[in-house]
């Protein structure tokens, strides 16, 4: 198998955290996935449309807007192991 490594490239992303608003752009609550309902007891749905369909949203999660503009959702691990900050 060919390794290969992630091109350093430079992206915008914003932490969603429910008690904060605005919201990251496109971030909805109670949303309907896929005939689910948006609250489930006491809990909520959040979720976002990507290019690949709806994508659900836990708070905590980083929204990242690619090199085309496109938005999605990443893990804080999944985040933290990938990216560190740029100084401008």
């Amino acid at each position: 198998m060919v390794k290969f490594r992630k091109k350093p490239v430079v992206i915008e992303a914003e932490q969603f955290r429910v008690d904060r608003e605005p919201w990251p752009k496109g971030v909805k609550r109670d949303y309907d996935r896929e005939g689910l309902q948006g609250v489930a007891g006491n809990a909520r749905f959040y979720g976002m449309k990507t290019l690949e369909g709806w994508y659900q949203v836990t708070p905590l999660d980083w929204i990242i807007t690619g090199v085309k503009g496109e938005r999605y959702p990443c893990k804080p691990d999944i985040f933290q192991a990938t990216y560190e900050p740029v100084e401008e």
